[in-house]
């Protein structure tokens, strides 16, 4: 089954109920950066939102640098945004 990209009004709503994310100028993903107190802490951060990921088969593109972690989701299979990465931005920002 493949998976739907957003539609425009979808993206919206679903940016306005994540209001910590940003959208990516080319409209296809969505951005997040977590600040935490050292690197012990973001790469705890990092464990568990992998943990999430696994079980969703759904990955993030991230970047970590010492306490700084940068979050890209998108849908590789749906050339954008899909409810999975919706989905996986509400369960990371649970305990973000």
């Amino acid at each position: 089954m493949a998976i739907a990209r957003l539609t425009e009004t979808e993206r919206a709503a679903a940016l306005a109920a994540l209001p910590h994310w940003a959208l990516r100028d080319d409209g296809l993903a969505i951005t997040r950066t977590f600040r935490f107190t050292d690197f012990a802490e973001a790469f705890g951060f990092m464990t568990r939102v992998a943990i999430l990921a696994e079980k969703a088969d759904h990955h993030p593109e991230w970047f970590n640098v010492y306490n700084r972690v940068e979050i890209t989701l998108t849908t590789h299979d749906a050339a954008g945004l899909s409810t999975r990465d919706v989905a996986l931005a509400t369960a990371i920002d649970a305990f973000g």
